[in-house]
């Protein structure tokens, strides 16, 4: 009889009804009125998380990010289900190609935590089809694609052994030489970066790149960062990207602590992304002008390299597009 993972179990715990969270937060009868209670996109957060916000008050940083809000019923014509326009840069059904030299595998649609702002919650995955035979046909026939990066969903929502089919298959493309993960899942459950996961990618032949998502401070503790050491051990650069929420971290304290944080801990503040905009995430967006702002003020305080770059993702552009 085959056993789940350990951290297959802990994420079994993730809070996914709205109800057993208000429960769990000591939240008042009266805060109902403000929930979402019927989604295309269902509360998804780690219990993990759940221990870190603030009991009794919706106005929490980490709480906003994860309860699904009646504001997300609010429209605009400017925002869109595919604000990035993922659709037009696919070349298989789980691969993407926007920027030269690097493809982006949507690796699964499973994800440790559901982000209220993520720009992928109205995608259509391909979920029929468990393998890449296509998408590795495509990048195989394309000699110009030197970096693969591993997204979704989060890659790392796949088995150990699902993972290791994957990059080994990769590596044997002789022109990819760089691995790239686009992960939130060490935030939630750091029990994923285990022992198995490690020997995998301290075999593979590509360099590989880690890049955790997180937006404040408070979603960080030692067991994150020692499991996160881990990866660094094996000379493997880690950095982050952080997204700019209104009432969640649009402020120069909060961004400065965060970015303290990570340097601290050798995590190089990569991007501070203005919101994608996509529909249903309106009440996130901070202004242009606000960012720039708090990005200065940052400059002011932190050495260069601890000031992530602003910058905003649109269609049909050959790269991030920065915020000046």
């Amino acid at each position: 009889m085959s056993t789940i993972a350990p951290w297959r179990a802990v994420q079994r715990q993730n809070f996914t009804n709205w109800k057993e969270l208000f429960t769990y937060l000591q939240l008042p009868e009266s805060c109902r009125s403000e929930v979402l209670t019927h989604s295309h996109f269902p509360l998804n957060l780690p219990r993990r998380l759940a221990e870190k916000i603030v009991k009794g008050t919706l106005d929490d940083p980490i709480l906003r990010q994860f309860l699904p809000s009646i504001q997300e019923q609010a429209s605009s014509s400017h925002f869109f289900k595919d604000p990035v326009g993922d659709q037009t840069s696919r070349k298989a059904p789980k691969l993407l190609h926007k920027y030269h030299g690097r493809a982006l595998l949507l690796s699964t649609s499973a994800c440790a935590m559901h982000c209220r702002y993520c720009f992928r919650q109205h995608f259509e995955y391909e979920t029929k089809e468990k393998q890449f035979h296509k998408e590795l046909e495509v990048i195989s026939a394309d000699p110009t694609l030197s970096e693969i990066i591993l997204s979704g969903g989060d890659p790392l929502s796949l088995s150990n052994a699902d993972l290791k089919a994957l990059i080994e298959a990769l590596a044997d493309i002789s022109h990819v030489k760089l691995l790239r993960f686009h992960t939130r899942f060490p935030i939630g459950i750091p029990e994923r970066i285990d022992d198995e996961f490690l020997t995998i990618l301290s075999q593979s032949r590509l360099q590989t790149v880690f890049i955790i998502h997180c937006n404040h401070a408070r979603e960080l503790d030692e067991e994150i960062f020692s499991a996160l050491k881990k990866i660094q051990t094996l000379r493997i650069p880690i950095l982050c990207q952080t997204v700019l929420l209104k009432d969640v971290n649009d402020t120069t304290s909060a961004l400065r602590e965060l970015c303290e944080n990570l340097i601290y801990r050798g995590i190089i503040p990569y991007y501070l992304h203005q919101l994608d905009k996509v529909q249903g995430a309106m009440h996130f967006e901070v202004p242009e002008a606000e960012g720039l702002a708090l990005v200065q003020q940052l400059s002011d305080l932190l050495p260069g390299y601890a000031v992530p770059r602003y910058v905003k993702e649109l269609p049909q552009q050959a790269s991030k597009v920065a915020i000046s």
